[in-house]
């Protein structure tokens, strides 16, 4: 992120149009004037809008806006203004496996480490222009991704707003780490469960604990090499998403073969995460029930190039793979939910999930509503965010150029906004927005 930007406060009303100006308000008002706005509800770039914030919410937008007294303005010349994004699938106390693997994060790092890394992570989040995260599974680190959503909300980090799964829940003896003398207690990565009545206690104990969604893993690989299959039955599914909606709480799962989804779909899950196995008739039904798939593309790729792909085609099995699947998916018009599985590669890069939706086939501007009002309506957040609208949260980003000419046009945050305020980036040398002669900051 770059502060590009030019701060003017103006010290009487500005009369733009036929309207009455506005009346000074408090908390002061901001004026965001970019080259364009992307208010994720059309797929397109409005030029010449501009946005009025007044405390944490949009309060007006459009062309030549009337302005109370006393407001800041913003100048953002050449940079599209959009909706702060929204991460769908990332896990926050991860961090690439190229740099140490899954098995010694969950088995060998200390709390304490992995607590402070996924509070460098969620910064890195913000700062990219990801405004809301959905956190699905701490892999291994118990409960404490609650404590990490509190102290964001309480502005003692820096960070996107949190939707948080906790330790998820997995078959017993269907997750890992594995490989260890039989008998022997070895930490895993999610709690483990067996039956419905287990089931049922670890969705309420995990929402009493703090969780917002409830995610299960409806298949995985009984011993390391072997392929995915089937784990929890549909009845151990179906009693965990009737536990969780009774709750008020969504359900995710992850499911990578046929079965496996076939069974989250009858059960009446809220999303399917990855997805690589779904079929023409799953992903109708999918569609039919409005069940939105998150198909992760930049893991199984991080995971390819972990292994020495570089990227050039043919691409490996997996990569193909999930390519195939989320062509099947849009043909059926199932909902997409942006999610990359951050973690798996480097948080703050999590435009990459985008660019490689782009590289598969779907339309830019249909990848910027996913990540914006389709993530919104897919992860429950309610009319609160997503696009740019009067009455909803600032959070907002603003990008150098027009992303939906090119989506590589994400990377290049010159601006992020969360309620309102202004997200300073301590990596730039103008970190802190300059203030004009004459104004508060004189």
């Amino acid at each position: 992120m770059r502060w590009l930007t030019t701060i003017v406060l103006t010290s009487a009303a500005v009369l733009l149009g036929p309207a009455a100006a506005v009346p000074a308000s408090n908390p002061r008002s901001t004026l965001l004037k970019p080259a364009g706005v992307f208010d994720g509800a059309d797929g397109i770039v409005h030029a010449g809008w501009q946005v009025l914030v007044s405390g944490d919410r949009i309060v007006a937008v459009g062309p030549n806006l009337p302005v109370p007294t006393d407001t800041q303005t913003i100048e953002l010349a050449g940079d599209t203004l959009m909706p702060g994004m929204i991460e769908g699938h990332g896990h926050l106390f991860l961090h690439p496996y190229n740099e140490t693997s899954w098995d010694d994060q969950v088995l060998h790092e200390p709390l304490a480490l992995r607590t402070a890394r996924a509070v460098a992570n969620a910064k890195a989040t913000l700062l990219a222009g990801f405004t809301s995260e959905r956190d699905l599974g701490t892999e291994g680190a118990g409960y404490a991704d609650v404590g990490l959503k509190a102290a964001i909300d309480q502005g003692i980090v820096p960070g996107p707003r949190l939707s948080v799964a906790t330790r998820a829940i997995v078959a017993l003896g269907a997750y890992g780490p594995k490989g260890f003398e039989p008998g022997v207690a070895v930490p895993q990565g999610a709690e483990e469960v067996s039956g419905v009545d287990q089931m049922v206690a670890a969705v309420r104990r995990q929402i009493a604990a703090g969780a917002d969604w409830v995610k299960l893993y409806a298949d995985y690989r009984w011993r390391p090499g072997e392929e995915s299959r089937a784990t929890l039955s549909l009845a151990e599914m179906t009693a965990a998403v009737a536990a969780a909606h009774d709750a008020g709480r969504p359900v995710a799962v992850h499911a990578a073969t046929a079965e496996g989804m076939r069974r989250a779909v009858a059960a009446g899950v809220d999303t399917i995460e990855h997805g690589y196995g779904g079929t023409p008739a799953i992903f109708a039904d999918m569609a039919t029930k409005r069940i939105a798939l998150c198909p992760t593309l930049a893991a199984s790729d991080a995971t390819a190039r972990y292994r020495g792909w570089n990227g050039s085609e043919p691409a490996p099995p997996a990569v193909a793979l999930s390519r195939s699947s989320l062509k099947l998916a849009l043909e059926a018009g199932v909902p997409i939910c942006v999610g990359g599985d951050a973690g798996v590669f480097a948080h703050g890069q999590n435009v990459r999930e985008m660019e490689l939706l782009v590289a598969a086939g779907m339309p830019r501007a249909a990848v910027l509503m996913a990540v914006t009002s389709g993530n919104a309506r897919s992860l429950h957040l309610g009319d609160t965010r997503g696009t740019v609208k009067p009455g909803l949260l600032a959070d907002l980003v603003a990008v150098s150029g027009d992303p939906t000419l090119n989506i590589a046009a994400l990377r290049r945050v010159r601006m992020v906004m969360k309620g309102g305020t202004i997200v300073p980036d301590p990596s730039s040398n103008d970190a802190q927005p300059s203030l004009h002669p004459g104004s508060d900051g004189e």
